[in-house]
């Protein structure tokens, strides 16, 4: 079992910038892809970024391509999404997921996931 739990949501003005964490217990991610996925009010859950084990291959959604990084720190079993030039369109519940193997953007796919982490953007 893989326990998940993000942290550094919070409220930002348009323009500003928020790093989330995601950090693991329970067991290694190093073996695991890692995915970050948003949910807007009253929207499904969408991919938003992911990483593979190795932490070589990042795969975003375009709409935050240029603004958004994830990356990994297999040695503190710890995830991040570092999102600057945030905009209003960016709020909502941030998770971040594991998985076994490689990157996937379908969140059903995942094993694990965090209980999310709030990120609300104002204009």
């Amino acid at each position: 079992q893989v326990q998940l739990e993000e942290a550094g949501g919070g409220l930002v003005q348009a323009g500003g910038s928020l790093r989330l964490s995601c950090a693991a217990s329970g067991r290694t991610i190093e073996n695991y892809a890692m995915g970050w996925f948003r949910q807007p009010p009253g929207k499904e859950r969408e991919f938003v970024a992911g990483i593979s084990t190795s932490g070589n291959d990042l795969y975003y959604v375009g709409s935050v391509k240029g603004r958004f990084t994830i990356s990994r720190d297999n040695a503190k079993n710890t995830v991040y999404l570092q999102m600057n030039i945030l905009k209003p369109e960016d709020t909502a519940v941030y998770y971040c997921a594991a998985r076994r193997l490689r990157v996937t953007t379908t969140p059903a796919d995942y094993d694990y996931w965090g209980q999310g982490t709030q990120v609300t953007v104002s204009s």
